[in-house]
């Protein structure tokens, strides 16, 4: 098999998975409890970026890993306890 062929099947394995799924409910909790992405950094006590909340809240979709750091850090800065389900719609 080719290189070219190769890179062919793999781009059109990727290219099938929807990346942007639009704004995400996390958005709308954020603006509610009065909250920033840098508030949610600061909150976690784990390896969590401006960048993945960035990334959770446009709706680019996470690893399993980055949605817990990002839910663990809504509920530390919150008080409350919020489920994935609650943060994203994917």
């Amino acid at each position: 098999m080719s290189t070219y062929i190769a890179m062919e099947t793999m781009k059109s394995k990727t290219n099938n998975y929807e990346r942007n799924l639009g704004s995400q409910p996390i958005t709308e909790i954020l603006a509610g409890l009065g909250l920033s992405g840098h508030d949610l950094v600061a909150a976690s006590g784990e390896q969590l970026t401006h960048k993945m909340v960035a990334r959770a809240c446009k709706g680019r979709r996470l690893t399993a890993g980055a949605q817990v750091k990002v839910l663990n850090a809504l509920n530390r800065a919150s008080g409350k306890s919020y489920s994935l389900g609650e943060l994203f719609n994917y």
